[in-house]
């Protein structure tokens, strides 16, 4: 398994320079001036665009700006970018524990949850709780995510003032910048919740953790109807196949037959979803994020893509490119811890 890991990790370079030369044979439509326009970081260098075109090499042969692109993405310039007024490297740094930090919430209740609830429906098959997590499942899966949130935010936080939205409170943001700048309070992580408890600030984790309720709340009902429907499916499948009439018939207990036989069998394909939903949810839940307010990668993407942000879009396309590889990697890894028949040779 272990030879199977580093075959597959030695795979990434041909995968991130095939979407670098997608993407940026992409960008090839746009005149000189709009490309060079990325590459512009003040007001004052809008007046010197045929520098930057001649810098760039934004007129010459596609392959010459591409390999003029990719000495600057090997030592670590993949742009400046406009949303964040700051180089794209940078930005992703600051922007990915805020997505991480979601995704340490969200993903575990979400994947647990769906799988059990999955797991009974299927168990009562035809029945009234059978019936209502269905009904359940495809009602959220339906409703678009931006209703969800909006009436989320609408209903939780704007009636009932409950929870928040964004990270902290306006005066706590405030108040942890001129205590980070004073040296009073450091950033470990980039991850709130933690970072509050390092600095002994209790305060600032249960804030934290206060904020992000709403946006996991929405992520677990969207994202964990899928999963339901799948495990459904799947342990339905695998509850009428042979070897689960064999253990019946040898007279073991049906809690055994469920729990321990067909739902392990059944997990294969839940393992694909969550994999791809990992990645998904790290990359930046691009709505999630925009209604909450949360400054992650998706709300970055977003705004790039509304400003035509070409290097931020591109290195996000880069980063999306890594996170999905490395999640297939590790769902073949746990297909074998899952279902002992698989073997990786």
């Amino acid at each position: 398994m272990l030879t199977y890991a580093i075959r597959r990790l030695l795979q990434l370079p041909i995968v991130l320079f095939v979407v670098s030369v997608v993407i940026v044979g992409l960008l090839q439509f746009l005149p000189p001036t709009a490309r060079a326009a990325a590459y512009v970081k003040s007001e004052q260098q809008l007046a010197h665009i045929d520098e930057i075109i001649k810098q760039y090499n934004l007129d010459a042969p596609f392959y010459v700006q591409y390999w003029t692109w990719l000495k600057n993405a090997l030592q670590g310039n993949l742009g400046f970018s406009r949303v964040d007024k700051k180089p794209v490297l940078e930005s992703i740094a600051t922007r990915l524990p805020v997505s991480a930090e979601l995704v340490l919430y969200a993903f575990l209740p979400t994947l647990l949850f769906s799988v059990w609830l999955g797991t009974l429906a299927a168990i009562y098959r035809d029945r009234f709780l059978d019936q209502l997590i269905r009904v359940l499942a495809v009602v959220f899966w339906s409703l678009p995510t931006f209703v969800l949130g909006i009436a989320l935010v609408a209903v939780i936080y704007g009636y009932f003032k409950l929870f928040g939205i964004g990270r902290l409170p306006p005066d706590l943001i405030i108040q942890l910048a001129q205590q980070a700048n004073a040296g009073e309070f450091r950033y470990y992580t980039g991850l709130l919740t933690i970072d509050g408890l390092l600095n002994g600030r209790l305060d600032v984790a249960l804030a934290a953790l206060k904020h992000l309720v709403l946006p996991t709340i929405t992520l677990i009902l969207v994202l964990g109807a899928q999963i339901v429907r799948v495990m459904r499916s799947s342990m339905l499948d695998e509850l009428g196949k042979d070897y689960v009439r064999t253990a019946r018939a040898k007279g073991l207990p049906e809690k055994v037959v469920y729990y321990k036989h067909a739902r392990r069998n059944a997990l294969i394909p839940v393992i694909t979803l969550a994999g791809l939903m990992f990645a998904f949810m790290l990359n930046g839940v691009v709505i999630t994020e925009t209604i909450f307010n949360l400054p992650g990668l998706g709300q970055w993407a977003a705004a790039a893509a509304i400003q035509l942000d070409q290097p931020s879009i591109l290195g996000f396309a880069l980063f999306t490119a890594f996170i999905v590889a490395l999640a297939n990697i590790a769902v073949d890894m746990l297909y074998a811890l899952v279902d002992p028949r698989i073997r990786y040779e």
